[in-house]
């Protein structure tokens, strides 16, 4: 399986959108501040979760996750 998530900075208003294969390991690389770009934003939780058959399929779902009309989706199913 392959997702497509969100997580949430704990100590920030800041959300991170990615894909992944393993996310257990992909949540631990995040917190331990592996990604230089979100270290100042650790620690995160998972706050959203889909699961897709194929890499492209979680990948095109992570872009519209990123896109305006993705913000506004989870502006609406999260309460952000």
């Amino acid at each position: 399986m392959f997702y497509a998530y969100i997580l949430k900075s704990t100590n920030h208003n800041y959300y991170y959108k990615g894909h992944c294969q393993d996310l257990e390991k992909r949540l631990r690389q995040h917190n331990s501040g592996m990604t230089e770009s979100i270290r100042p934003y650790i620690p995160f939780t998972l706050i959203y979760l889909e699961a897709f058959e194929s890499e492209q399929e979680a990948i095109e779902r992570e872009k519209y996750f990123k896109s305006a009309a993705g913000r506004r989706y989870l502006k609406k199913i999260l309460l952000l």
